[in-house]
């Protein structure tokens, strides 16, 4: 009989530009994104990532990352991850790629974050304009 699964704890979440594994496993986070400052639009990035820890639970989970546009109508990017937790001494580490990425106007974009289908967490992500230097 399978044993009831028990849903994790989100223990940190950064937007970034990149993600790099280093020699004895631990990892870099690149280029911490908290808003865009554009002089015009659209902008694009080749790559974005958005790194979850995850702990205090157990089975086997679908990590949903999206992020919105300012009318929250369609999803401008999704990206799943798949993850087991055996046991609730156990935590997992998860990159979320976006790639080709597209803000086609300013304004505040939402980043989303589901567990198994269900929001644990959204994010507001501003994209501002700043002057252009004459």
């Amino acid at each position: 009989m399978p044993e009831e699964s028990i849903v994790p704890d989100l223990q940190a979440c950064v937007l970034c530009e990149d993600v790099r594994a280093e020699i004895g496993g631990q990892q870099s986070i690149i280029g911490v994104i908290s808003a865009i400052a554009a002089p015009g639009l659209p902008i694009g990035f080749f790559k974005l990532c958005l790194w979850t820890r995850w702990c205090g639970g157990t089975g086997e989970f679908t990590q949903t990352s999206r992020i919105f546009g300012p009318d929250e109508e369609a999803a401008i990017a999704q990206s799943d991850v798949n993850f087991t937790l055996q046991d609730l001494e156990a935590n997992t580490t998860n990159v979320n790629v976006f790639g080709g990425v597209q803000f086609q106007r300013h304004g505040t974009y939402t980043i989303e974050v589901l567990l198994n289908g269900e929001l644990q967490l959204r994010i507001p992500l501003p994209v501002i304009r700043i002057p252009q230097n004459a």
